[in-house]
């Protein structure tokens, strides 16, 4: 329940585009290995009030694991959607493979490349590393993650916000300045056409400083998801 419940929140294996039946495979093969590497399992009737507590515990635990890295991919979409936002191009979106909705096109863009980026340090191996080192620390019984944890979940969850304002701002900061100038030029020349100038201009612009600020976005990206692993080993008692 543990590992299964990781796979269903994780990114990348959580997606509409793998199918549940292997997310089930994976799990039941990954348990299946690690069970001679486990400590003494405790003796509890599967269908008792203590093993439903500890059903509860052990699919809490793989949930938070995988849903503290969801929040860093949520962090990636808001930025997107701010940057769209700032360009004009709010109104044209495409369906999120992570989360099924629909999102802005820039936001597909950061997110594709920040999977690439999660794929290519090997995000979700390291979370799958850290998942079975917590059957040693956090063992298999009805003590799980304790108020504090949660607590904390929930004070770092501000960092989706932070973060993606972090990384949209350098973007949003230059095309509020590009729409001061031409709400300055409207009042100075009220013949002239803004609004069909000023759109083309936005949009080449923003394009612009999104492929400039691309390596900055790669970089703060791994910093916030450095952040959410010591959360998740905090969490553990990694």
């Amino acid at each position: 329940m543990r590992i299964s419940a990781m796979f269903v929140s994780v990114p990348l294996f959580s997606i509409q585009a793998v199918p549940p039946r292997a997310r089930l495979v994976l799990a039941v093969v990954i348990t299946l290995a690690i069970m001679p590497l486990l400590p003494p399992l405790p003796s509890v009737e599967m269908f008792s009030y203590t093993g439903f507590i500890m059903a509860i515990t052990q699919t809490m635990i793989g949930l938070v694991s995988g849903f503290i890295v969801q929040l860093v991919f949520a962090a990636v979409i808001f930025a997107g959607q701010a940057i769209a936002l700032s360009m004009g191009l709010g109104f044209s979106t495409m369906v999120d493979p992570q989360s099924g909705q629909q999102v802005p096109v820039i936001s597909q863009i950061y997110t594709i490349i920040t999977t690439l980026v999660f794929i290519s340090l090997n995000g979700h191996l390291l979370l799958i590393q850290m998942l079975l080192d917590s059957f040693k620390t956090l063992p298999i019984g009805i003590d799980g993650i304790d108020k504090a944890g949660i607590w904390s979940i929930i004070v770092w969850s501000g960092r989706l916000f932070a973060g993606g304002l972090l990384l949209a701002m350098p973007v949003m900061a230059s095309l509020l300045l590009v729409n001061v100038i031409f709400g300055v030029a409207a009042r100075a020349a009220p013949q002239l056409q803004v609004f069909s100038v000023g759109f083309p201009v936005t949009l080449m612009l923003g394009m612009l400083l999104v492929w400039k600020t691309l390596p900055d976005v790669v970089e703060q990206f791994s910093g916030i998801l450095t952040d959410a692993y010591d959360l998740i080993g905090q969490l553990l008692q990694l």
